[in-house]
């Protein structure tokens, strides 16, 4: 399989020689990263060559890096059932720049798109619809960013005396709690319940040397047996 990628590589790299960038394997599969503007041309050769014929998109998803000048990666995912053989195409791009649309080539690529742009806001020209799949279309804000607040900016509720659901900007119902992490095994400074019925631990004075005997109690008389000190 690995010399089969290899190949592979070798063949994409020489056919789309201006558009590629680099090529690399992973866990058993092939790694191919293209210049941006080059994707429907890329696209459409590994569908089209017989040497590929990657006529599956089975996904387009996007990574979001916000250290990057380019911080996002798309990633299409394609498969080829001729050959039996899967490869990852990724480009990068920025939140401004656009990404060309691979609708023309895929059909399947408007909704995985739609999804990149709902929850990434990484924006496809040439889309014909492009608009939002998950969230609502007032929903502000990108939410797979890593910079987008985990309480998000608004939050609906049904008012009763409107009769209808409305957005509102989001309010906590508590302050901010401090909570302590530390384990309980080691934390622990209380006795737990049943421990009072454990015996007592060794104190330091009785843990120094060997106990001294405690004195025995006297074994009590018989009833029929005769006192001393008296005559016979």
């Amino acid at each position: 399989m690995t010399q089969a990628l290899a190949e592979l590589g070798s063949t994409v790299s020489a056919a789309l020689a201006q558009d590629f960038i680099r090529a690399e394997t992973s866990r058993g599969e092939l790694i191919v990263w293209v210049r941006r503007e080059a994707i429907v041309p890329v696209l459409t050769f590994l569908r089209d060559d017989p040497r590929c014929q990657f006529s599956v998109l089975a996904d387009v998803c996007g990574v979001d890096y916000p250290d990057r000048p380019e911080r996002f990666e798309v990633v299409y995912n394609l498969l080829s059932l001729s050959h039996n053989t899967r490869i990852r195409v990724k480009l990068a791009t920025d939140e401004d720049t656009p990404v060309p649309s691979a609708t023309g080539v895929y059909s399947a690529a408007g909704w995985w798109e739609r999804e990149a742009w709902d929850l990434f806001g990484i924006y496809f020209s040439d889309h014909p619809d492009l608009r939002r799949i998950l969230t609502d279309y007032g929903f502000e804000g990108h939410p797979l960013r890593k910079d987008f607040p985990l309480t998000g900016y608004v939050e609906v509720r049904y008012d009763e005396e409107q009769k209808r659901v409305i957005y509102e900007p989001v309010k906590l119902k508590q302050e901010f709690r401090s909570f302590d992490f530390l384990s309980p095994w080691e934390g622990m400074n209380t006795i737990l319940p049943g421990d009072e019925k454990a015996t007592p631990a060794l104190t330091d004075a009785s843990a120094s040397g060997p106990a001294a005997p405690s004195p025995a109690a006297p074994t009590p008389a018989p009833k029929d047996a005769p006192k001393s000190g008296g005559a016979a």
